[in-house]
């Protein structure tokens, strides 16, 4: 996996992926031209976990119809501005049985999201899930 990063002007930066992908980065504090770097990092734990969760219900034949994960993360009050602690929430939608969604959820967290098992060994990651239906 490669990706690069381009100082634009000011404070904001392109992210480049290898897939051929671009990000805008901004680390000002409105962040308006784009999130900053540690928000990105946030989003992708979301996206990661959401892949994972989504793929083992649909694997056990759950029928699930929506699902939002978002995020709260603490950071350091001084730099490095490291997260400290991070709470993640799993909004289910559909008929999905409680233990297959706590099954998805610790599968993912402790087996398949790599982003969450990269971070889990600088940072506590916790989590709570709420049922739509």
């Amino acid at each position: 996996m490669i990706a690069s990063a381009e100082w634009k002007k000011g404070d904001i930066f392109e992210g480049r992926t290898e897939s051929g992908h671009t990000i805008t980065l901004d680390t000002t504090k409105e962040h308006a031209a784009g999130p900053s770097p540690m928000e990105a990092v946030l989003a992708a734990l979301c996206g990661c976990t959401s892949v994972d969760v989504v793929n083992i219900l649909e694997k056990k034949r759950e029928p699930i119809t929506g699902l939002t994960v978002s995020a709260t993360a603490e950071q350091a009050p001084a730099p490095p501005r490291v997260f400290t602690h991070i709470h993640l929430v799993y909004r289910i939608s559909g008929k999905v049985t409680k233990k297959a969604a706590e099954d998805a959820v610790s599968l993912s967290k402790n087996k398949y999201c790599s982003v969450s098992l990269m971070l889990e060994k600088a940072v506590k990651i916790d989590y709570s899930i709420e049922y739509a239906d």
